[in-house]
């Protein structure tokens, strides 16, 4: 696919409130190991080809296994995820879905029983980022595959 729109360079202050979400989502108390899971599942969900390029590389560089990589898609009978893991990609699914599964009152107290009220933000926050990424790439389709993670250098 070719990509229709650098929407980086178009729309730089939308990308800097993006990246400011995201720099919100970093510096709060959730594991980076949780977030890659959170992104990864998200975008399965939308089928995003290239925020799955690119979370599961960075989950890679920051020591995540290729196990639970190609089991998020399957979290639910796959034995690799805590209670506070599988929590949050409930909550994920729940509100990467929401026009269909919605974010029900059980499933919300069920997420509190591992997050605290600034997690559960964060986590809320973390899903919603993901989200309007995959829909970015989905309207503007940039290419897929070239992405290197910082952790892992780049060369050239």
């Amino acid at each position: 696919m070719k990509q229709r729109i650098d929407y980086h360079q178009i729309a730089q202050r939308a990308i800097q409130a993006m990246l400011g979400l995201e720099a919100y989502v970093r510096s709060s108390e959730l594991e980076h190991s949780l977030i890659h899971l959170v992104k990864i599942r998200a975008s399965q969900i939308n089928g995003c080809a290239y925020c799955i390029d690119m979370h599961t590389k960075e989950a890679r560089a920051d020591g995540e296994t290729e196990q639970r990589i190609y089991a998020t898609s399957v979290w639910r009978h796959a034995p690799f995820f805590s209670e506070r893991e599988r929590a949050a990609l409930a909550w994920t699914e729940a509100l990467t879905l929401v026009h269909t599964q919605g974010a029900s009152d059980e499933l919300f107290e069920a997420t509190r029983v591992h997050f605290n009220e600034q997690e559960i933000v964060a986590l809320t926050s973390a899903i919603i980022a993901i989200n309007s990424w995959n829909r970015f790439t989905e309207a503007f389709r940039p290419e897929v595959g070239g992405y290197v993670p910082a952790a892992a250098g780049r060369t050239g």
